[in-house]
């Protein structure tokens, strides 16, 4: 009867949905909901400029990935989350970071009109608490949007690429938060 009930308990435990996380004082969801697809939470980081901490980063997508390679064949939908930490960030300073990735990991597409509008896609600064959401869509889309409203959306399969290599690619933005993103 002990080992039944165990059990019984273990498998209710298995099962349960499992709750957010907290990473530093921050609600990190363990799944969300991306184009009707249930996304599971693939890792997280602190992205650290120095010593301060300006965002958690978290990487979400229906199965595990564990490199740049997997996440550009990983036909699913993709949401990059920015959990904003620093008090106010500028605008143009999360820009000037989009542009060093594009130029750091994919060339071709920095000066390219789809990275441009990406880019004229953030127009206010962000704040402590703020959320921005990247989804890469499995169509090929990019769309942004801050505190849930919506920014706008890009198709091109090309920016979608470049936007997780400014993340995930061999020159990422931050090492440790790439490591972080990909569940290491």
């Amino acid at each position: 009867m002990k080992t039944l009930y165990m059990t019984l308990v273990l498998t209710l435990f298995l099962t349960a949905p499992s709750p957010a996380m907290e990473v530093s004082g921050v609600r990190v969801d363990q799944s969300v909901m991306v184009h009707g697809q249930q996304l599971k939470l693939n890792g997280y980081g602190i992205r650290k400029k120095f010593f301060f901490k300006i965002y958690i980063g978290s990487l979400y997508a229906s199965r595990h990935l564990s490199n740049y390679t997997d996440a550009v064949q990983d036909t699913g939908n993709k949401l990059i989350r920015m959990n904003f930490l620093y008090a106010k960030v500028d605008k143009g300073k999360i820009t000037e970071a989009f542009k060093e990735g594009f130029v750091n990991n994919s060339p071709d597409m920095a000066a390219s009109v789809e990275a441009q509008k990406f880019l004229a896609l953030f127009t206010t600064d962000f704040s402590r608490c703020d959320v921005v959401d990247l989804i890469i869509g499995a169509d090929g889309s990019v769309s942004a949007s801050h505190n849930g409203t919506a920014l706008g959306s890009i198709q091109s399969p090309k920016l979608a690429r470049a936007v997780l290599a400014i993340y995930l690619g061999e020159k990422p933005a931050d090492e440790s938060l790439k490591k972080g993103m990909l569940g290491n």
